[in-house]
Protein backbone atom coordinates (compact mmCIF):
# COMPACT_ATOMS: atom_id res chain seq x y z
CA UNK A 1 0.00 0.00 0.00
CA UNK A 2 2.78 2.66 -0.73
CA UNK A 3 1.58 6.02 -0.62
CA UNK A 4 1.45 8.07 -3.97
CA UNK A 5 2.87 10.55 -1.99
CA UNK A 6 6.46 11.73 -2.15
CA UNK A 7 8.78 10.95 1.22
CA UNK A 8 9.66 13.09 3.66
CA UNK A 9 13.39 11.83 4.43
CA UNK A 10 14.19 14.30 6.73
CA UNK A 11 11.05 13.13 9.06
CA UNK A 12 11.41 9.79 8.28
CA UNK A 13 14.77 9.22 9.48
CA UNK A 14 14.67 11.47 12.66
CA UNK A 15 11.72 9.22 13.56
CA UNK A 16 13.67 6.10 13.06
CA UNK A 17 16.62 7.73 14.90
CA UNK A 18 13.98 7.94 18.08
CA UNK A 19 14.00 4.09 18.09
CA UNK A 20 17.20 3.89 19.43
CA UNK A 21 17.31 6.09 22.48
CA UNK A 22 17.38 2.76 24.45
CA UNK A 23 20.41 1.67 22.88
CA UNK A 24 22.90 4.72 23.81
CA UNK A 25 25.51 2.47 25.68
CA UNK A 26 25.45 0.06 22.98
CA UNK A 27 25.47 2.40 19.51
CA UNK A 28 28.42 4.02 21.55
CA UNK A 29 30.91 1.00 22.19
CA UNK A 30 29.76 0.31 18.16
CA UNK A 31 30.84 3.92 16.98
CA UNK A 32 33.72 3.81 19.02
CA UNK A 33 34.87 0.58 17.23
CA UNK A 34 33.62 1.47 13.65
CA UNK A 35 36.42 4.93 14.54
CA UNK A 36 38.91 2.61 15.78
CA UNK A 37 38.40 1.11 12.83
CA UNK A 38 38.36 3.31 10.38
CA UNK A 39 41.83 5.21 11.76
CA UNK A 40 43.40 1.84 11.63
CA UNK A 41 42.78 1.59 8.14
CA UNK A 42 44.16 5.23 7.52
CA UNK A 43 47.19 4.38 9.86
CA UNK A 44 48.05 1.96 7.43
CA UNK A 45 48.77 4.70 4.57
CA UNK A 46 50.46 6.49 6.96
CA UNK A 47 53.20 3.99 8.00
CA UNK A 48 54.10 3.92 4.08
CA UNK A 49 56.13 7.77 4.42
CA UNK A 50 58.83 6.32 6.86
CA UNK A 51 58.93 2.55 5.28
CA UNK A 52 60.18 3.70 2.20
CA UNK A 53 62.30 7.21 3.39
CA UNK A 54 63.62 5.33 6.72
CA UNK A 55 63.42 1.49 5.78
CA UNK A 56 63.85 1.07 2.27
CA UNK A 57 66.11 4.28 0.51
CA UNK A 58 67.41 5.09 4.02
CA UNK A 59 69.82 3.46 6.55
CA UNK A 60 67.33 2.35 9.60
CA UNK A 61 66.53 -1.25 8.50
CA UNK A 62 65.40 -1.59 11.82
CA UNK A 63 62.22 0.29 11.00
CA UNK A 64 61.11 -2.52 8.63
CA UNK A 65 61.13 -5.38 11.33
CA UNK A 66 59.10 -3.01 13.72
CA UNK A 67 56.56 -2.64 10.49
CA UNK A 68 56.48 -6.49 10.83
CA UNK A 69 54.84 -6.41 13.90
CA UNK A 70 52.98 -3.15 13.20
CA UNK A 71 50.77 -4.93 10.84
CA UNK A 72 50.40 -8.15 13.20
CA UNK A 73 49.26 -5.53 15.62
CA UNK A 74 47.07 -3.42 12.78
CA UNK A 75 45.06 -6.51 12.06
CA UNK A 76 44.69 -7.85 15.17
CA UNK A 77 42.99 -4.31 16.40
CA UNK A 78 40.93 -3.96 13.18
CA UNK A 79 39.38 -7.67 13.33
CA UNK A 80 38.82 -7.00 17.36
CA UNK A 81 36.85 -3.64 16.08
CA UNK A 82 35.05 -4.98 12.92
CA UNK A 83 33.96 -7.85 15.52
CA UNK A 84 32.61 -5.40 18.31
CA UNK A 85 30.93 -3.01 15.62
CA UNK A 86 29.20 -6.15 13.54
CA UNK A 87 28.25 -7.64 16.16
CA UNK A 88 26.84 -4.48 18.14
CA UNK A 89 24.76 -2.99 15.71
CA UNK A 90 23.75 -6.53 14.75
CA UNK A 91 22.47 -6.14 18.29
CA UNK A 92 20.95 -2.72 18.38
CA UNK A 93 19.35 -3.39 14.56
CA UNK A 94 17.63 -6.10 15.52
CA UNK A 95 15.86 -4.94 18.67
CA UNK A 96 14.94 -2.28 16.77
CA UNK A 97 13.18 -4.44 14.27
CA UNK A 98 11.10 -6.71 17.19
CA UNK A 99 9.74 -3.55 18.58
CA UNK A 100 8.95 -1.81 14.69
CA UNK A 101 7.57 -5.37 14.10
CA UNK A 102 5.57 -5.43 17.18
CA UNK A 103 4.15 -2.13 16.91
CA UNK A 104 2.94 -3.56 13.07
CA UNK A 105 1.46 -6.40 14.79
CA UNK A 106 -0.09 -4.93 17.54
CA UNK A 107 -1.28 -2.07 14.94
CA UNK A 108 -3.24 -4.21 12.81
CA UNK A 109 -4.92 -5.64 15.70
CA UNK A 110 -6.60 -2.54 16.35
CA UNK A 111 -7.06 -1.11 12.76
CA UNK A 112 -10.73 -1.51 11.68
CA UNK A 113 -12.02 -4.65 10.09
CA UNK A 114 -12.81 -1.97 7.20
CA UNK A 115 -9.06 -1.65 6.47
CA UNK A 116 -8.98 -5.50 5.65
CA UNK A 117 -11.90 -5.31 3.51
CA UNK A 118 -9.54 -3.05 0.99
CA UNK A 119 -6.32 -4.45 1.44
CA UNK A 120 -5.15 -7.69 0.80
CA UNK A 121 -3.79 -9.79 3.57
CA UNK A 122 -0.40 -10.68 1.64
CA UNK A 123 0.40 -7.27 1.66
CA UNK A 124 0.14 -6.49 4.95
CA UNK A 125 2.13 -9.39 5.69
CA UNK A 126 4.92 -8.14 3.46
CA UNK A 127 4.98 -4.84 5.46
CA UNK A 128 5.57 -7.04 8.64
CA UNK A 129 8.23 -9.38 7.24
CA UNK A 130 9.86 -7.78 4.32
CA UNK A 131 9.92 -3.71 4.82
CA UNK A 132 10.77 -4.13 8.56
CA UNK A 133 13.67 -6.79 6.80
CA UNK A 134 15.21 -3.48 4.71
CA UNK A 135 15.13 -1.30 7.47
CA UNK A 136 17.42 -3.73 9.18
CA UNK A 137 19.44 -3.12 6.61
CA UNK A 138 19.55 0.40 6.93
CA UNK A 139 20.20 0.42 10.54
CA UNK A 140 22.73 -2.02 10.82
CA UNK A 141 25.09 -2.78 8.00
CA UNK A 142 24.25 0.70 6.45
CA UNK A 143 25.05 2.48 9.68
CA UNK A 144 28.25 0.39 9.98
CA UNK A 145 29.73 1.44 6.44
CA UNK A 146 28.56 4.80 6.82
CA UNK A 147 30.32 5.48 10.41
CA UNK A 148 33.66 3.39 9.56
CA UNK A 149 34.26 4.90 5.67
CA UNK A 150 33.53 8.28 6.89
CA UNK A 151 36.31 7.91 9.59
CA UNK A 152 38.36 6.09 6.98
CA UNK A 153 37.77 9.49 4.60
CA UNK A 154 38.32 12.07 7.01
CA UNK A 155 41.61 10.43 7.68
CA UNK A 156 42.55 9.79 4.47
CA UNK A 157 41.77 13.56 3.94
CA UNK A 158 44.09 14.83 7.01
CA UNK A 159 46.96 12.58 5.77
CA UNK A 160 46.77 14.19 2.27
CA UNK A 161 46.49 17.63 3.67
CA UNK A 162 50.15 16.90 6.18
CA UNK A 163 51.68 15.93 3.25
CA UNK A 164 50.61 18.58 0.92
CA UNK A 165 47.75 20.70 0.89
CA UNK A 166 47.50 22.62 -2.24
CA UNK A 167 47.29 19.08 -4.00
CA UNK A 168 44.92 17.57 -1.40
CA UNK A 169 42.45 20.47 -2.58
CA UNK A 170 42.14 19.00 -5.86
CA UNK A 171 39.45 16.48 -4.35
CA UNK A 172 38.02 19.66 -3.21
CA UNK A 173 36.97 20.05 -6.88
CA UNK A 174 35.56 16.60 -7.86
CA UNK A 175 33.82 16.45 -4.60
CA UNK A 176 30.58 18.72 -5.26
CA UNK A 177 30.44 16.88 -8.31
CA UNK A 178 30.64 13.16 -6.79
CA UNK A 179 27.91 14.57 -3.96
CA UNK A 180 24.89 15.49 -6.81
CA UNK A 181 25.70 12.36 -8.25
CA UNK A 182 24.52 10.80 -4.90
CA UNK A 183 21.83 13.09 -4.72
CA UNK A 184 20.54 12.30 -8.05
CA UNK A 185 21.35 8.50 -7.90
CA UNK A 186 19.34 8.69 -3.82
CA UNK A 187 15.71 10.13 -5.65
CA UNK A 188 16.09 6.73 -8.36
CA UNK A 189 17.23 4.98 -5.85
CA UNK A 190 13.64 5.38 -3.15
CA UNK A 191 11.46 5.60 -6.22
CA UNK A 192 12.53 2.35 -7.53
CA UNK A 193 12.25 0.72 -3.46
CA UNK A 194 8.57 2.00 -3.62
CA UNK A 195 7.82 -0.10 -6.68
CA UNK A 196 9.95 -3.04 -5.10
CA UNK A 197 7.60 -2.82 -1.63
CA UNK A 198 4.60 -3.14 -3.94
CA UNK A 199 6.15 -5.86 -5.81
CA UNK A 200 6.72 -8.06 -3.25
CA UNK A 201 3.43 -7.26 -1.59
CA UNK A 202 1.81 -9.11 -4.91
CA UNK A 203 4.52 -11.66 -4.72
CA UNK A 204 3.39 -12.36 -1.17
CA UNK A 205 -0.22 -12.22 -1.65
CA UNK A 206 -0.01 -14.39 -4.52
CA UNK A 207 1.23 -17.21 -2.87
CA UNK A 208 -0.82 -16.28 -0.04
CA UNK A 209 -3.82 -17.07 -2.77
CA UNK A 210 -1.97 -20.28 -3.82
CA UNK A 211 -2.00 -21.72 -0.27
CA UNK A 212 -5.19 -20.81 1.17
CA UNK A 213 -6.73 -22.12 -2.11
CA UNK A 214 -4.65 -25.27 -2.59
CA UNK A 215 -7.49 -27.73 -2.94
CA UNK A 216 -9.66 -25.66 -4.87
CA UNK A 217 -7.34 -24.82 -7.80
CA UNK A 218 -6.08 -28.47 -8.37
CA UNK A 219 -10.24 -29.49 -8.13
CA UNK A 220 -10.50 -26.74 -11.30
CA UNK A 221 -7.25 -27.76 -13.14
CA UNK A 222 -5.81 -23.82 -12.45
CA UNK A 223 -1.96 -25.13 -11.53
CA UNK A 224 -1.09 -23.45 -14.63
CA UNK A 225 -3.37 -20.14 -14.58
CA UNK A 226 -1.94 -19.72 -10.81
CA UNK A 227 1.64 -20.43 -12.00
CA UNK A 228 0.84 -17.78 -14.85
CA UNK A 229 0.08 -15.29 -12.24
CA UNK A 230 2.64 -16.12 -10.05
CA UNK A 231 5.28 -15.59 -12.61
CA UNK A 232 3.90 -12.19 -13.78
CA UNK A 233 4.12 -10.70 -10.19
CA UNK A 234 7.44 -12.83 -9.79
CA UNK A 235 9.11 -10.93 -13.16
CA UNK A 236 7.84 -7.48 -11.93
CA UNK A 237 9.52 -7.80 -8.85
CA UNK A 238 12.87 -9.34 -10.79
CA UNK A 239 12.83 -6.15 -13.07
CA UNK A 240 12.00 -3.71 -10.22
CA UNK A 241 15.02 -5.46 -8.17
CA UNK A 242 17.50 -5.25 -11.43
CA UNK A 243 16.34 -1.53 -11.85
CA UNK A 244 18.29 -1.17 -8.39
CA UNK A 245 20.90 -3.18 -9.12
CA UNK A 246 21.38 -1.25 -12.67
CA UNK A 247 21.13 2.03 -11.06
CA UNK A 248 23.44 1.01 -7.97
CA UNK A 249 26.15 -0.45 -9.97
CA UNK A 250 26.59 2.53 -12.88
CA UNK A 251 27.14 4.91 -9.78
CA UNK A 252 29.97 3.05 -8.30
CA UNK A 253 32.02 3.20 -11.51
CA UNK A 254 31.18 6.74 -12.53
CA UNK A 255 31.98 8.17 -9.08
CA UNK A 256 35.52 6.03 -9.32
CA UNK A 257 35.64 7.51 -12.80
CA UNK A 258 35.32 10.93 -11.30
CA UNK A 259 37.27 10.43 -8.78
CA UNK A 260 39.92 9.06 -10.95
CA UNK A 261 40.37 12.38 -12.11
CA UNK A 262 41.62 13.98 -9.09
CA UNK A 263 44.47 11.38 -9.58
CA UNK A 264 45.11 12.44 -12.58
CA UNK A 265 45.49 15.99 -11.83
CA UNK A 266 47.30 15.30 -8.88
CA UNK A 267 50.35 13.43 -11.38
CA UNK A 268 50.28 16.35 -13.92
CA UNK A 269 50.51 18.64 -11.28
CA UNK A 270 53.32 17.45 -9.72
CA UNK A 271 55.00 16.45 -13.39
CA UNK A 272 55.45 20.24 -13.57
CA UNK A 273 58.85 21.36 -12.11
CA UNK A 274 58.75 24.10 -9.46
CA UNK A 275 54.98 24.16 -9.09
CA UNK A 276 54.52 22.47 -5.68
CA UNK A 277 57.56 21.91 -2.81
CA UNK A 278 59.47 18.92 -3.80
CA UNK A 279 57.92 15.80 -1.44
CA UNK A 280 59.96 12.63 -0.74
CA UNK A 281 59.69 9.66 -2.36
CA UNK A 282 57.50 8.28 0.67
CA UNK A 283 55.60 11.21 1.02
CA UNK A 284 54.38 11.30 -2.53
CA UNK A 285 53.74 7.20 -2.59
CA UNK A 286 52.13 7.79 0.93
CA UNK A 287 50.43 10.64 -0.95
CA UNK A 288 48.90 8.56 -3.97
CA UNK A 289 48.13 5.82 -1.85
CA UNK A 290 46.16 7.97 -0.03
CA UNK A 291 44.19 9.37 -2.61
CA UNK A 292 44.08 5.74 -4.18
CA UNK A 293 42.54 4.64 -1.22
CA UNK A 294 39.50 7.09 -0.87
CA UNK A 295 38.12 5.35 -3.88
CA UNK A 296 37.34 2.53 -1.59
CA UNK A 297 35.27 3.90 0.74
CA UNK A 298 33.76 6.29 -1.66
CA UNK A 299 32.66 2.90 -3.50
CA UNK A 300 31.19 1.34 -0.49
CA UNK A 301 29.39 4.58 0.60
CA UNK A 302 27.49 5.01 -3.27
CA UNK A 303 26.90 0.75 -3.03
CA UNK A 304 25.48 1.28 0.38
CA UNK A 305 23.18 4.24 -0.48
CA UNK A 306 20.87 1.66 -2.24
CA UNK A 307 20.06 0.00 1.23
CA UNK A 308 19.85 3.24 2.72
CA UNK A 309 17.23 4.16 0.52
CA UNK A 310 15.43 1.06 0.89
CA UNK A 311 15.69 0.96 4.22
CA UNK A 312 14.09 4.76 4.21
CA UNK A 313 11.66 3.94 1.98
CA UNK A 314 10.61 0.92 4.13
CA UNK A 315 10.60 2.82 7.11
CA UNK A 316 7.75 5.37 5.62
CA UNK A 317 5.74 2.35 4.41
CA UNK A 318 6.04 0.96 8.22
CA UNK A 319 4.95 4.26 9.29
CA UNK A 320 2.74 5.06 7.30
CA UNK A 321 0.80 1.95 8.38
CA UNK A 322 1.44 2.60 11.89
CA UNK A 323 -0.14 6.09 11.39
CA UNK A 324 -3.50 4.75 10.24
CA UNK A 325 -6.61 5.42 12.72
CA UNK A 326 -7.38 2.95 15.16
CA UNK A 327 -10.36 1.33 15.46
CA UNK A 328 -13.22 3.95 17.10
CA UNK A 329 -13.65 3.54 20.68
CA UNK A 330 -14.86 6.65 22.64
CA UNK A 331 -17.22 4.87 24.67
CA UNK A 332 -16.47 4.88 28.44
CA UNK A 333 -20.13 2.75 29.49
CA UNK A 334 -18.48 -0.36 31.13
CA UNK A 335 -20.45 -3.33 32.14
CA UNK A 336 -19.85 -6.44 33.90
CA UNK A 337 -22.82 -8.58 32.25
CA UNK A 338 -25.48 -6.86 30.01
CA UNK A 339 -29.59 -8.07 30.14
CA UNK A 340 -29.04 -8.47 26.10
CA UNK A 341 -31.79 -6.21 25.74
CA UNK A 342 -31.21 -4.84 21.81
CA UNK A 343 -33.12 -2.08 20.05
CA UNK A 344 -32.08 -1.11 16.53
CA UNK A 345 -33.98 1.69 14.90
CA UNK A 346 -33.62 3.60 11.33
CA UNK A 347 -30.54 2.09 10.81
CA UNK A 348 -28.48 2.89 7.62
CA UNK A 349 -25.57 1.58 6.41
CA UNK A 350 -22.99 1.58 3.66
CA UNK A 351 -19.55 -0.06 3.06
CA UNK A 352 -16.42 2.41 2.97
CA UNK A 353 -16.30 3.13 -0.99
CA UNK A 354 -19.89 1.57 -1.77
CA UNK A 355 -22.91 4.10 -2.53
CA UNK A 356 -25.49 1.18 -2.63
CA UNK A 357 -26.69 0.75 0.87
CA UNK A 358 -26.53 -1.97 2.70
CA UNK A 359 -28.96 -2.16 5.41
CA UNK A 360 -31.96 0.43 4.47
CA UNK A 361 -34.45 1.93 7.90
CA UNK A 362 -34.29 -1.23 9.70
CA UNK A 363 -36.35 -1.20 12.87
CA UNK A 364 -36.26 -4.04 15.32
CA UNK A 365 -36.94 -4.89 19.21
CA UNK A 366 -34.76 -7.74 20.36
CA UNK A 367 -36.15 -8.38 23.97
CA UNK A 368 -33.20 -9.94 26.17
CA UNK A 369 -33.82 -13.24 26.82
CA UNK A 370 -35.28 -13.68 22.77
CA UNK A 371 -34.24 -15.86 20.09
CA UNK A 372 -34.29 -14.24 16.98
CA UNK A 373 -33.96 -15.34 13.70
CA UNK A 374 -32.57 -13.36 10.19
CA UNK A 375 -33.37 -14.91 7.14
CA UNK A 376 -33.07 -14.07 3.08
CA UNK A 377 -31.53 -14.50 -0.06
CA UNK A 378 -27.13 -14.22 -0.36
CA UNK A 379 -26.69 -10.60 -0.02
CA UNK A 380 -30.21 -9.64 1.49
CA UNK A 381 -27.54 -7.87 4.65
CA UNK A 382 -28.36 -10.66 7.24
CA UNK A 383 -24.39 -10.55 8.28
CA UNK A 384 -23.82 -7.13 8.00
CA UNK A 385 -26.39 -6.43 10.29
CA UNK A 386 -24.78 -9.45 12.84
CA UNK A 387 -21.48 -7.63 12.57
CA UNK A 388 -22.99 -4.15 13.26
CA UNK A 389 -23.89 -5.04 16.49
CA UNK A 390 -20.51 -6.01 17.69
CA UNK A 391 -19.10 -3.03 16.07
CA UNK A 392 -16.58 -4.15 13.11
CA UNK A 393 -18.59 -1.49 11.61
CA UNK A 394 -19.21 1.88 12.81
CA UNK A 395 -23.06 2.86 11.43
CA UNK A 396 -23.29 6.87 11.79
CA UNK A 397 -27.20 6.71 10.51
CA UNK A 398 -29.57 5.38 13.20
CA UNK A 399 -29.35 3.64 16.35
CA UNK A 400 -28.28 0.27 17.83
CA UNK A 401 -28.94 0.42 21.77
CA UNK A 402 -27.86 -2.65 24.01
CA UNK A 403 -30.16 -1.84 27.39
CA UNK A 404 -31.25 1.13 26.13
CA UNK A 405 -27.33 2.53 26.23
CA UNK A 406 -26.04 3.40 22.33
CA UNK A 407 -23.29 0.74 21.52
CA UNK A 408 -20.85 3.58 20.39
CA UNK A 409 -21.09 4.77 24.00
CA UNK A 410 -19.79 1.15 24.98
CA UNK A 411 -15.82 0.50 25.80
CA UNK A 412 -15.31 -1.38 22.52
CA UNK A 413 -13.74 -4.15 24.41
CA UNK A 414 -16.26 -4.32 26.91
CA UNK A 415 -19.13 -4.34 24.31
CA UNK A 416 -17.61 -7.40 22.70
CA UNK A 417 -17.58 -9.45 25.75
CA UNK A 418 -20.95 -9.18 25.63
CA UNK A 419 -21.10 -11.36 22.55
CA UNK A 420 -20.12 -14.76 21.83
CA UNK A 421 -20.17 -15.08 17.88
CA UNK A 422 -20.14 -18.51 15.61
CA UNK A 423 -19.63 -17.66 12.45
CA UNK A 424 -19.98 -19.96 8.81
CA UNK A 425 -16.11 -19.41 8.05
CA UNK A 426 -14.69 -20.91 11.39
CA UNK A 427 -11.23 -19.66 12.41
CA UNK A 428 -9.04 -21.70 14.15
CA UNK A 429 -5.75 -21.35 15.52
CA UNK A 430 -2.78 -23.59 15.00
CA UNK A 431 -3.07 -24.84 18.71
CA UNK A 432 -4.54 -27.96 20.64
CA UNK A 433 -8.48 -28.20 20.79
CA UNK A 434 -8.51 -27.55 24.45
CA UNK A 435 -6.65 -24.36 23.29
CA UNK A 436 -9.05 -22.94 20.98
CA UNK A 437 -12.44 -23.95 23.23
CA UNK A 438 -10.37 -21.95 25.95
CA UNK A 439 -9.63 -19.07 23.90
CA UNK A 440 -13.10 -17.09 24.14
CA UNK A 441 -13.30 -17.18 27.44
CA UNK A 442 -13.10 -13.66 30.12
CA UNK A 443 -11.25 -15.43 32.48
CA UNK A 444 -9.33 -18.33 33.71
CA UNK A 445 -10.69 -21.62 32.85
CA UNK A 446 -10.63 -24.90 34.66
CA UNK A 447 -9.94 -28.27 32.53
CA UNK A 448 -13.23 -29.45 33.87
CA UNK A 449 -14.87 -26.24 32.04
CA UNK A 450 -13.15 -26.91 28.88
CA UNK A 451 -14.07 -31.14 28.97
CA UNK A 452 -17.80 -29.79 29.78
CA UNK A 453 -18.39 -27.39 26.93
CA UNK A 454 -16.47 -29.89 24.52
CA UNK A 455 -19.17 -32.46 25.56
CA UNK A 456 -22.50 -29.95 25.40
CA UNK A 457 -20.28 -29.35 21.67
CA UNK A 458 -20.32 -33.34 21.09
CA UNK A 459 -16.42 -32.04 20.41
CA UNK A 460 -15.71 -35.30 22.39
CA UNK A 461 -17.61 -37.48 19.96
CA UNK A 462 -14.00 -37.01 17.59
CA UNK A 463 -11.75 -36.22 20.19
CA UNK A 464 -11.92 -39.17 22.47
CA UNK A 465 -10.59 -41.23 19.32
CA UNK A 466 -7.43 -38.78 18.39
CA UNK A 467 -4.30 -39.63 20.00
CA UNK A 468 -4.02 -36.72 22.16
CA UNK A 469 -7.75 -35.99 23.34
CA UNK A 470 -8.64 -32.65 23.56
CA UNK A 471 -5.07 -31.91 23.53
CA UNK A 472 -4.45 -32.72 19.74
CA UNK A 473 -3.31 -29.98 17.54
CA UNK A 474 -6.08 -28.38 15.39
CA UNK A 475 -3.67 -27.79 12.27
CA UNK A 476 -3.01 -24.60 10.78
CA UNK A 477 -6.71 -23.01 10.33
CA UNK A 478 -8.08 -26.63 11.65
CA UNK A 479 -6.50 -28.55 8.42
CA UNK A 480 -6.48 -31.64 10.20
CA UNK A 481 -10.40 -31.65 11.32
CA UNK A 482 -13.30 -31.94 9.04
CA UNK A 483 -15.33 -28.68 8.69
CA UNK A 484 -18.23 -30.31 11.05
CA UNK A 485 -15.55 -30.94 13.35
CA UNK A 486 -14.29 -26.99 13.35
CA UNK A 487 -17.65 -25.80 13.74
CA UNK A 488 -18.52 -28.03 16.71
CA UNK A 489 -15.35 -26.44 18.19
CA UNK A 490 -16.32 -22.68 17.40
CA UNK A 491 -19.54 -23.78 19.17
CA UNK A 492 -17.76 -24.79 22.06
CA UNK A 493 -16.17 -21.75 22.34
CA UNK A 494 -18.86 -19.91 22.46
CA UNK A 495 -20.53 -22.54 25.02
CA UNK A 496 -17.39 -21.80 27.15
CA UNK A 497 -17.53 -17.69 26.72
CA UNK A 498 -20.79 -17.51 28.18
CA UNK A 499 -21.52 -14.22 26.95
CA UNK A 500 -25.50 -12.67 27.49
CA UNK A 501 -25.83 -12.09 23.69
CA UNK A 502 -25.50 -15.24 21.50
CA UNK A 503 -24.89 -14.42 17.33
CA UNK A 504 -24.81 -18.01 15.19
CA UNK A 505 -24.09 -16.70 11.66
CA UNK A 506 -24.56 -19.91 9.73
CA UNK A 507 -23.28 -21.89 12.46
CA UNK A 508 -24.48 -25.27 11.58
CA UNK A 509 -23.77 -24.85 7.60
CA UNK A 510 -20.99 -26.90 7.83
CA UNK A 511 -22.68 -29.95 9.76
CA UNK A 512 -23.93 -33.18 8.37
CA UNK A 513 -27.69 -33.90 9.05
CA UNK A 514 -26.46 -36.21 12.24
CA UNK A 515 -24.20 -33.34 13.63
CA UNK A 516 -26.61 -31.04 13.17
CA UNK A 517 -29.33 -32.47 15.50
CA UNK A 518 -26.75 -33.09 18.04
CA UNK A 519 -25.27 -28.90 18.11
CA UNK A 520 -29.23 -28.05 17.94
CA UNK A 521 -29.98 -29.90 21.39
CA UNK A 522 -26.83 -27.97 22.36
CA UNK A 523 -27.83 -24.40 20.90
CA UNK A 524 -30.76 -25.13 22.76
CA UNK A 525 -29.79 -25.73 25.86
CA UNK A 526 -27.55 -22.96 25.50
CA UNK A 527 -29.48 -19.99 24.11
CA UNK A 528 -31.78 -20.30 27.27
CA UNK A 529 -31.82 -17.16 29.27
CA UNK A 530 -29.67 -15.31 26.63
CA UNK A 531 -30.76 -13.32 23.78
CA UNK A 532 -29.76 -14.78 20.45
CA UNK A 533 -29.47 -13.74 17.33
CA UNK A 534 -29.29 -16.26 14.51
CA UNK A 535 -28.62 -15.88 10.58
CA UNK A 536 -29.54 -18.88 9.10
CA UNK A 537 -30.50 -20.70 5.50
CA UNK A 538 -32.14 -23.61 6.65
CA UNK A 539 -35.01 -23.06 8.01
CA UNK A 540 -35.80 -26.06 9.31
CA UNK A 541 -33.32 -24.52 12.05
CA UNK A 542 -35.43 -21.62 13.38
CA UNK A 543 -38.54 -22.90 13.29
CA UNK A 544 -39.12 -22.58 17.51
CA UNK A 545 -37.54 -18.69 16.97
CA UNK A 546 -39.32 -16.01 18.96
CA UNK A 547 -39.14 -13.81 16.15
CA UNK A 548 -38.46 -14.38 12.63
CA UNK A 549 -37.06 -11.29 10.46
CA UNK A 550 -37.22 -11.88 6.56
CA UNK A 551 -34.82 -9.67 5.15
CA UNK A 552 -34.21 -8.92 1.34
CA UNK A 553 -31.80 -5.93 -0.48
CA UNK A 554 -31.13 -4.82 3.12
CA UNK A 555 -34.66 -4.07 4.01
CA UNK A 556 -36.86 -5.63 6.39
CA UNK A 557 -39.81 -7.18 4.14
CA UNK A 558 -41.21 -9.44 6.38
CA UNK A 559 -41.58 -10.60 10.68
CA UNK A 560 -43.13 -12.68 12.27
CA UNK A 561 -43.47 -15.97 13.84
CA UNK A 562 -43.31 -19.47 11.66
CA UNK A 563 -45.91 -20.13 11.81
CA UNK A 564 -47.69 -16.74 11.11
CA UNK A 565 -45.23 -16.00 8.16
CA UNK A 566 -46.24 -19.26 6.50
CA UNK A 567 -50.11 -18.34 6.95
CA UNK A 568 -49.37 -14.74 5.63
CA UNK A 569 -47.96 -16.54 2.51
CA UNK A 570 -45.55 -14.08 1.55
CA UNK A 571 -41.63 -14.39 1.18
CA UNK A 572 -40.79 -16.65 4.04
CA UNK A 573 -43.62 -19.42 3.00
CA UNK A 574 -42.08 -19.17 -0.93
CA UNK A 575 -38.47 -19.73 0.49
CA UNK A 576 -39.82 -22.33 2.81
CA UNK A 577 -41.78 -24.13 0.22
CA UNK A 578 -38.47 -24.17 -2.07
CA UNK A 579 -36.57 -25.66 0.88
CA UNK A 580 -39.03 -28.00 1.39
CA UNK A 581 -39.34 -29.39 -2.61
CA UNK A 582 -35.86 -29.81 -2.25
CA UNK A 583 -35.63 -32.05 0.87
Amino acid sequence: MPSNQSIDFKAVFYRLLTYFKSYKSALIVAFLALVIYGLIDASLIYYIQPLIDKGITGDDRSILGVGAVFVLLIFLGRGIASFISTYTMAWVGNHVIRQMRQQLFSKMLGMPVSHFDSHSSGSMISKITFDTEQVARATSQVMISLVREGVTIISLLAIMFYYSWQLSLVFFIVGPLIGLIISVVSKRFRKISKAIQTAMGQVTTSAEQMLKGHKIILAFSGKEKEAKRFESVNNKNRQQAMKLVGASASSTPFIQFVGSFAIAAVLLITSIDGLIDPLSAGEFMALIAAMGSLMRPLKQISKINADFQRGITACASVFEVLDLPDEVDNGSKLTERSVGDLNISKLNFSYLGQEKQALKDINLSIPAGSQVALVGRSGSGKSTLASLLMRFYDHSDGRITLDGTEINDYQLDNLRQQFALVSQQVVLFDDSIANNIAYGALGEVSEQQIYDAAKAAHVLEFSDNLPQGLNSPVGEDGANLSGGQRQRIAIARALLRNAPVLILDEATSALDTESERAIQDALEVLQQGRTSIVVAHRLSTIEHADLIVVMDEGQIIETGTHEALLEKGGAYSQLHNMQSAQG
